[in-house]
């Protein structure tokens, strides 16, 4: 018992009351604790120097979630860079490497929405990223591209395009410059290797088209996704070649005709030293320089992958690769041997990829035109591929496209028609004219009658084409052309080419063609001419489409007037050009026309800006007749100032160099410009206006358009500053023209005869005419002339009246204030070139018949008279008449007080006229 009572002590279990707590346990663990919070504001806050977006993340957060595992985080960090780039563009230029550097990463990503995002953000950043600020990091994204295009996965492989064609638009020069890496990748997107078993000892690989029917797109579909971005990067190495030149009508290397724009030569500035004109040897506007050196190209000193294309060798690798896999892509797209019901019919998918080849394979025909042993490679193309291009490509030519016709059921009648047939759109046509242009880069004169056949294919198919009537965009008809040109440089006799010239004039005759397309016409139709010119310079056999077509261009010309000036510029260029060479046709139609391009209202010369007016103006001297009627024309528009002093001028010296009088050695054309005729165009210009203007400002009256005296029956109509200033400078071409005459008395007898004909009896005369015929008077007058007394007088009055007006011109009036020194020295050589002149001039000075403010002017008039060296003689001998008129002025002031002007002119008398020993006394002595 006592035992078993010890047991129980040492394991008794304690009872617990309701209501109590429970003990704490000896070994019991105190979890209790204690928490206070942890104030952290600076971290809290946005970062100061980094830009967030709206998730509060700036550029380094997001560049470090591109390293994320997870798609998502990925695909949320490059939308979070569009928009943090977006809203801080300066973000890019401080953290572009990295940007670079991450996107260019993910091209590769396994993720498809990634990589849709990068190449959105790509697109983006092209448009920020300049081209010379992304080429230091370009190799790098170059390189991620070509991973990308030669992937194992397939939808990589369909984005890398993506990249490609954002690449392409914006930095096609930086994506060209790896063009032999990028050039291979092409080819193993639509293609493997395959060692051939005969060429296996030479250890050359073959390729032929691959097939993979993982894509989600078909085989066909794919390679022309391929094909149509090769073409394009291939365009861009063609753009980007140092000798860019049109396709179709690109001028030859070799031809020294081309147009160039001319050096604009001013005599009188390179006389007064201030234009340098630097002349080369037979080089234009580019020096030649005779050597037998020729300086190495920088491409020479490269290696051949860094050359590219620009190297003959890698340019022939790539055409042997790429040529058999075009072909084989041909031949899949071409018509079926099988069906030839159809013919040569083709689905709008096939004729796409049957484009991009011959797009790809004229491309790079025009590469090999780039190198200097052009010649060559044009053999060696034809001796490898001649025979094939003949046998698939010719086989079924010409092409054309296929629709199906949709039923209508509101005409069921209709429903019995063919499912297929030949569309009436131009769709194919540019198909069938990159073939030709193709096919004839391949002939030559030397194997015409090897190449008849497939060249007279060629031939009726581009005459039917340009004879149709379609309405062709200008893509087209510049192939269409070029392969014109090309058909008439490999036959060259008259029997050829007159029906090919006929049809492009077929399609020029044509209404409402667009400008390029108009354009691109003009400039084939001008350079037949210039080699058929060049052709019959012994053997005069020209082209009756061709003399029609010269002979339509100035009325065209007269027509088009200023609906569409660089129309225009090449219409005047072309007429310049075979005026020039004295083409019968042209010059006999620009005769007839004449009338209306130089019209001073409507014309074609008025209208057009000033360098179009400039080649226009030249024109005349090639005119073979100059009438009466034409010379008005002329003389309006230099006047009207509706083209410039300067061109007015040359105009003026083209027509003295057409005239009797400019002093060629050789008998001058008959009747080109007759003498009475020349006077009449040279009076009408110094005049400045028509007599019908002249009789509508007699009717004038008052301020602020006249300026009138009671001492001069001439009011002087104010004209505009422009308008005076233009009249004055070829006022001064003018009496240029006239001083170089021979027989200056008669000279001077004509224009007397004008004067007092149409001038002499007018009541209201512009200040410009009256200073203009001061001014031939004064350049034309010697002791061989005589003045008669009706010319006397008017001159008198017209010097009056300028002298007036300049002495009463407000000093607020800028504009009349110019005028002041022109016409001054105008009127004082005239009073010291004619005494009687002055004398006649002061004999009107009548001052009995002036009101009193008129006074002061003629007062300060006579001092300054006085003060002039050059009349003073004059003066002295006049001095009677104006110690009369001084007498008359006293006789009026007298009874008042003595005002400055007068003790002015009292003063200048006594120093200038009383003191000279001639004279009978001091003025006192005669009040």
């Amino acid at each position: 018992m006592t035992k078993k009572r010890k047991r129980q002590e040492d394991f008794q279990k304690v009872k617990l009351k309701v209501g109590k707590k429970k003990p704490k346990l000896e070994n019991a663990t105190d979890t209790t604790f204690k928490t206070k919070a942890i104030q952290i504001p600076e971290q809290l806050k946005e970062d100061g120097v980094l830009p967030t977006q709206n998730r509060k993340l700036n550029i380094k957060d997001l560049l470090s979630q591109m390293h994320h595992y997870s798609p998502g985080v990925k695909h949320n960090a490059l939308l979070g860079l569009k928009e943090l780039l977006s809203q801080y563009p300066f973000v890019i230029d401080a953290h572009l490497s990295s940007i670079i550097s991450e996107v260019a990463a993910v091209f590769t990503d396994k993720d498809s929405s990634v990589r849709g995002a990068a190449v959105h953000l790509l697109q983006f950043l092209a448009s920020k990223i300049r081209a010379e600020q992304i080429a230091p990091f370009f190799p790098l994204v170059s390189a991620h591209l070509s991973s990308a295009m030669t992937h194992i996965s397939e939808g990589i492989q369909e984005d890398s395009l993506k990249v490609l064609d954002v690449l392409l638009e914006a930095y096609p020069a930086l994506l060209t410059d790896r063009s032999i890496i990028l050039l291979k990748n092409f080819v193993e997107l639509i293609s493997h290797q395959q060692l051939s078993k005969r060429l296996k000892s030479r250890d050359k690989v073959s390729w032929m088209l691959s097939v993979n029917p993982n894509r989600r797109v078909t085989s066909q579909q794919w390679r022309l996704n391929v094909l149509t971005r090769l073409k394009k990067f291939l365009q861009a190495v063609v753009d980007g070649s140092s000798d860019t030149e049109d396709e179709g009508l690109q001028e030859q290397k070799d031809n020294s005709h081309s147009v160039r724009t001319p050096i604009c030569i001013s005599w009188k500035l390179h006389a007064n030293n201030q234009q340098h004109i630097q002349l080369f040897e037979s080089g234009g506007l580019r020096p030649k320089i005779n050597s037998s050196f020729r300086l190495r190209s920088l491409t020479s000193v490269m290696d051949s992958a860094e050359k590219g294309l620009s190297s003959a060798e890698n340019l022939k690798g790539f055409i042997e690769i790429i040529i058999p896999l075009l072909i084989e892509c041909w031949i899949e797209a071409s018509p079926a041997q099988s069906a030839p019901i159809l013919g040569n019919l083709l689905e709008s998918e096939s004729q796409q990829l049957m484009q991009q080849v011959l797009s790809i394979i004229h491309l790079l025909w025009k590469l090999t035109k780039r190198h200097d042993e052009t010649y060559k490679m044009e053999l060696w193309l034809r001796m490898n591929y001649l025979v094939d291009f003949k046998h698939h490509f010719m086989r079924h030519f010409p092409y054309s496209l296929q629709d199906t016709v949709k039923h209508k059921k509101k005409d069921p009648c209709k429903s019995n028609r063919n499912c297929m047939k030949s569309s009436n759109n131009i769709d194919h046509l540019l198909l069938n004219l990159t073939l030709c242009d193709i096919m004839v880069s391949l002939a030559s004169a030397s194997t015409l009658q090897t190449d008849s056949g497939w060249l007279d294919m060629i031939r009726k198919f581009v005459t039917d084409t340009l004879q149709d009537g379609s309405k062709l965009n200008s893509k087209q008809v510049n192939r269409l052309l070029g392969v014109t040109w090309r058909l008439m440089q490999i036959q060259q006799n008259k029997v050829a080419t007159e029906p090919l010239i006929k049809a492009v004039y077929t399609l020029y005759q044509q209404r409402n063609l667009l400008f390029p397309v108009r354009t691109l016409l003009l400039k084939f139709f001008s350079r037949v001419y210039q080699k058929e010119d060049l052709r019959t310079q012994r053997i005069r056999s020209r082209s009756k489409v061709l003399s029609r077509w010269l002979a339509g261009l100035p009325q065209q010309l007269a027509l088009l007037g200023l609906r569409n000036p660089e129309l225009s510029n090449q219409l005047i260029d072309i007429i310049h050009s075979a005026a020039s060479r004295s083409n019968k046709e042209l010059l006999q139609s620009l005769q007839a026309t004449a009338a209306r391009i130089y019209d001073p209202l409507e014309g074609t010369l008025v209208l057009l800006p000033a360098e179009a007016q400039r080649r226009l103006v030249q024109l005349v001297y090639f005119l073979p007749c100059l009438p009466a009627s034409l010379l008005a024309c002329l003389s309006r528009c230099c006047i009207m100032g509706r083209m410039s002093s300067d061109l007015a001028a040359t105009l003026i010296g083209i027509l003295h160099m057409r005239s009797s009088f400019a002093g060629w050695k050789c008998q001058v054309q008959d009747n080109s410009v007759n003498d009475v005729d020349y006077f009449s165009f040279l009076f009408s210009t110094l005049i400045g206006f028509s007599r019908e203007e002249l009789t509508s400002l007699q009717g004038i009256r008052g301020k602020p358009h006249i300026s009138q005296t009671q001492l001069s029956p001439i009011r002087l109509y104010l004209t505009d500053l422009d308008q005076f200033l233009h009249h004055w400078a070829v006022t001064e071409v003018i009496c240029h023209s006239l001083s170089t005459i021979p027989s200056q008395s008669q000279c001077f007898d004509i224009l007397q005869t004008g004067i007092c004909k149409y001038l002499v009896g007018l009541v209201v005369i512009p200040d410009s005419t009256a200073g203009s015929v001061l001014c031939a008077i004064n350049k034309l007058l010697d002791q061989a002339c005589i003045i008669s007394e009706n010319l006397h007088r008017f001159l008198a009055s017209c010097c009056y009246s300028l002298l007036y007006f300049l002495l009463t011109i407000d000093r607020e009036d800028a504009e009349h204030l110019q005028k002041r020194d022109m016409l001054w020295r105008s009127c004082i050589s005239a009073l010291a070139l004619l005494p009687r002149l002055l004398r006649l001039m002061l004999q009107s000075l009548q001052v009995s018949r002036i009101c009193r403010e008129e006074l002061p002017v003629v007062a300060q008039l006579l001092r300054l008279l006085m003060q002039h060296g050059q009349l003073r003689s004059h003066m002295i001998t006049n001095e009677f008449l104006v110690q009369q008129i001084i007498k008359d002025i006293m006789t009026l002031k007298s009874g008042e007080v003595q005002e400055q002007w007068l003790t002015d002119l009292h003063y200048c008398f006594n120093i200038y006229l009383a003191s000279h020993p001639q004279t009978p006394g001091p003025i006192n002595t005669v009040y």
